[in-house]
This record gives C-alpha cells, sequence and structure tokens, in this order.
C-alpha cells in the first residue's frame, strides 16, 4: 500500500510533465534491448533497468548506515528508498536533466521516459534493495561491480559512466561510446 502511494504521485506529476504511458510504437514489449533505438527507456524494462537496481543496492547500504543510529527497521528504509526512486523519476524526467542527457551521454536522441518504464525503473530499484538485504554487504559488493562490469562490456554504459558523464563529461567516454 505504502509503495502505492509512492507511486500515484509520481504516476501523476510524470503525466502532469507530458511523459507517454508507454512506447509510441504501440506495442507491448516487457524488454527494449537496444539501448540505442527508439525503445530505450520506453518499455517496462531495457539494460538501464539494471542500473536502478544499482540504485537499491546503494540505498540499502546508505539507508542501513543512516539506520545504525535511529534504528530505522527495514521495511522503513525499503519505503524510503523506493520513495528516494521515485524522485528521481521525477527529476531524471524534467527538461533540464533530459537535456543533459541529450547533451552529454550516449543517449543523443533521449526524449524521457515513459511511464512505464520509470514505474520499471522503481521496481528495479526495490529489487536491488531486496538483493542487496538478502546479500550482506560484502557480497552485494560483489553483485554491483559485477553488474557494473557486465553493462560496461555489454552495453559501453553503467551506472559510474552515467554519473560520471552527467557531472563532468568526458569526450573521450563519449566517443567509445558510440564506436561499437
Amino acid at each position: 500500500m505504502a509503495t502505492a502511494a509512492i507511486l500515484l504521485p509520481m504516476v501523476l506529476q510524470l503525466r502532469y510533465e507530458g511523459r507517454s504511458w508507454y512506447c509510441s510504437c504501440g506495442q507491448w514489449w516487457p524488454w527494449a534491448g537496444n539501448v540505442l533505438s527508439l525503445h530505450n527507456s520506453q518499455h517496462f524494462s531495457d539494460p538501464y533497468s539494471f542500473t536502478h537496481a544499482l540504485h537499491g543496492v546503494l540505498l540499502c547500504g546508505l539507508l542501513a548506515w543512516i539506520a545504525m543510529g535511529v534504528r530505522l527497521p527495514r521495511n522503513w528504509r525499503f519505503f524510503l528508498a523506493v520513495l528516494i526512486e521515485a524522485l528521481w523519476e521525477v527529476a531524471e524526467n524534467s527538461e533540464f536533466i533530459i537535456n543533459r542527457y541529450r547533451e552529454a551521454t550516449l543517449a543523443l536522441g533521449y526524449t524521457g521516459d515513459s511511464v512505464t518504464n520509470s514505474i520499471g525503473d522503481v521496481v528495479f530499484c526495490g529489487l536491488g534493495f531486496l538483493i542487496a538485504q538478502k546479500l550482506g554487504f560484502w557480497r552485494s559488493v560483489l553483485f554491483f561491480v559485477a553488474t557494473e562490469l557486465v553493462l560496461l562490456v555489454w552495453i559501453h554504459d553503467n551506472l559510474t559512466l552515467n554519473v560520471v558523464m552527467l557531472v563532468c563529461p568526458v569526450d573521450a567516454i563519449k566517443t567509445w561510446q558510440l564506436a561499437r
């Protein structure tokens, strides 16, 4: 119920900002695997869904560390992780961030996520959080690094590169990403 209470305002805000419900192709594919296609960020999941799972891993660790001093129960940490991810989805789909992605990253034609993709991203964040809870700290670190390496080889992008390119773009990275 609490997760639904988070998703509803997120969906309403994304629709208010003009985000489409789903891919304009009209086909309800649960997965879009080509990050350089118009389907990327338009279906429920795509390769970047794994970066959102990593958001969940990071938020699990961060909130566990913060919770040590206040004894915040796990279900409240999960709720906060989902809330933070939903807020990120709204911010990520603002014109400022969309334009930043277009200018600085691999996402040259990025127009923002569909509402369905944003919901999928929040779901993947929640899954990442639950995986991290199950794995514990060191296995979560290994999971994080392994996922980053797989994404780096597979799509020439990952969470680390995404952050670097948003904050301080490196032309050599962008050239390498586009040369595949």
